[in-house]
């Protein structure tokens, strides 16, 4: 076992070995061993896609890439168009609309790469469900080669020219099976470069793509097994030094001084600003920002987002109201799924209002909105505990006119008029489904006292990153404490003061849309009540570095009563 492990606090190594690490395999979990990396070579079709590609570019053909329009499919483009241009070779790059082609690739996107001369068409993050787009590049003589990491759903796989998906029916089970689509193309690159090193054409480290991988696998939610865990905290560790334009203008002057980005930074900052584009109008910002070797166009860019980005919680905070009084209007105890339908919703931000839904009632979430088309609606769809709403959805897949996803999110339309029948199905699926594994409970990874946070807790905590889906911050249970005061922050936030009953320990923490919570508390109730009976509180802990100086905080997802 390496020093760094020995040297984390009792509190740390228990909670790894609750996540199924011993003593043996922790060095497993802290590896940055790049060799120990699976094999890519072993995915279907990848040797077979590399030598394509090779011999499209010694052949002079026209290459280009087509990406979905979120942040896997944002970066997985932007990582492509990296790499070939670090070979000379410069590629094409097109992005759907969300509001136009909709998700995946469809016949018009072929139709428009062959008036463009393309002759071999790569997709990223997308493509395993679109057999009529396939069809179509086969009429069209264009050679289509898929990557994707979404669920093999459809009854047959699209005929296209080669097909890298590690979940596609016939791949064995492997750890390859947590690649994010970013992931999938940095394999495919991995063997593009063994491909052209063995002609002697040399080809440049890869290594600054990990930084796109990174951002990619964080904000697509991509479980972070040991594989993903090395190609992020990579990733992670080049940011503050970054030579592309379009990540160094995310990144403060202080951030810019340390030795790794946080993984909640491109979850909570990088991610949504990315995403906003595609979110309300059209992704080409966003890929353009990321491939950009000019650093006031850069800037230029990043303003753009960020004024998308607000126009985007305004629009967000709007729907999200308005979806949880559908949902409450409907509540009851038996609540098993949070499901809401307006037609006038933005359809960019009904995935987010789901995962809100979510937060919110504890329960899996589903939100519609409509279409263009004349009685079609769509909908979004979030998970809750460990349902695996993909599995639960395709039991309903014969309502649906279009479905796709994974575990723990989905997208599917369908005619209004199914809207019933599905809502009673899904019901009917739930109800089946034992409580503990379809909801969010009071969860919590270990319990600790107040005197036990303190930067040396926090020091270890860091270790653990990246943070993300397999590898959660965790979440604290702690007792023992009193408030002090609390007030009111911004709109609706909690800003709390706590002290342990035991000492002066004092500890500060926030609570995030505290109203926007179902069944909490209000803060002057819990003030009121602690002197006849004792607190507790779930949290997780982070650092606010400020001027060089750092504060320890609690961020406080509950507070409730006990005996």
């Amino acid at each position: 076992m390496n020093k760094a492990v020995t040297q984390l606090s009792p509190t740390i190594i228990k909670l790894l070995h609750q996540r199924g690490y011993s003593k043996e395999n922790l060095n497993t979990f802290f590896s940055w061993d790049l060799k120990a990396l699976p094999d890519f070579s072993t995915l279907q079709d990848i040797s077979k896609s590399a030598n394509r590609i090779v011999s499209a570019i010694e052949n002079g053909e026209s290459i280009a890439v087509y990406g979905d329009y979120d942040v896997d499919g944002t970066t997985s483009c932007a990582l492509l168009y990296h790499f070939f241009k670090m070979i000379n070779i410069e590629i094409k790059t097109y992005q759907p609309s969300r509001f136009i082609e909709g998700y995946g690739i469809h016949p018009p996107a072929i139709d428009q790469a062959q008036q463009d001369g393309v002759q071999l068409l790569m997709t990223v993050d997308c493509g395993i469900t679109n057999n009529p787009a396939a069809e179509r590049a086969l009429e069209k003589n264009i050679d289509l080669i898929i990557t994707d990491h979404h669920n093999d759903a459809n009854d047959t796989m699209p005929p296209a020219f080669a097909i890298i998906n590690p979940n596609r029916r016939d791949e064995p089970e492997s750890p390859l099976q947590a690649l994010a689509g970013v992931g999938v193309a940095f394999a495919l690159t991995w063997e593009i470069k063994k491909e052209l090193e063995k002609r002697d054409i040399p080809v440049p480290s890869l290594y600054p793509l990990l930084q796109l991988v990174a951002a990619g696998t964080i904000c697509d939610l991509a479980k972070l097994n040991p594989m993903n865990l090395k190609l992020v905290r990579h990733g992670l560790k080049q940011l503050p030094k970054t030579s592309y334009p379009g990540l160094k203008v995310f990144l403060t002057d202080e951030e810019r001084t340390f030795d790794s980005i946080p993984s909640e930074k491109l979850g909570f900052q990088i991610g949504p600003k990315i995403n906003s584009k595609g979110r309300l109008e059209n992704p080409d910002m966003s890929l353009e920002l990321l491939i950009t070797d000019d650093m006031s166009r850069a800037e230029h860019l990043h303003r753009q987002l960020e004024m998308s980005n607000n126009d985007r919680k305004f629009i967000q905070k709007e729907v999200f109201q308005q979806a949880k009084k559908v949902v409450q209007k409907e509540y009851s105890d038996k609540h098993l799924i949070s499901i809401a339908y307006r037609p006038d919703w933005h359809e960019g931000v009904i995935g987010i209002v789901a995962s809100k839904l979510v937060e919110t009632f504890g329960t899996p979430a589903i939100v519609f909105t409509n279409t263009d088309q004349t009685g079609i609606i769509k909908a979004s769809a979030r998970s809750a505990g460990e349902f695996n709403l993909f599995e639960g959805l395709a039991q309903c897949k014969d309502l649906f006119i279009r479905f796709g996803g994974h575990k723990a999110a989905a997208g599917l339309s369908m005619e209004l008029k199914n809207l019933q029948q599905f809502r009673t199905k899904i019901n009917q699926i739930l109800f089946a489904v034992p409580e503990i594994v379809r909801t969010n409970r009071n969860h919590f990874d270990i319990e600790i006292t107040p005197e036990e946070i303190n930067p040396t807790l926090m020091r270890d905590l860091e270790k653990l990153e990246p943070f993300g889906m397999g590898n959660e911050k965790p979440v604290f249970k702690m007792g023992g404490f009193k408030i002090i005061s609390f007030k009111e922050v911004g709109t609706g936030h909690i800003k709390w003061e706590l002290m342990s009953k035991t000492s002066s320990h004092r500890m500060s923490g926030i609570s995030f849309n505290y109203f926007d919570k179902w069944n909490v508390l209000l803060p002057e109730t819990l003030f009121e009540r602690q002197n006849q009976q004792n607190l507790e509180t779930f949290f997780t802990l982070g650092v606010n570095r400020f001027r060089g100086n750092e504060y320890l905080q609690l961020y406080i997802q509950k507070i409730v009563t006990s005996l």
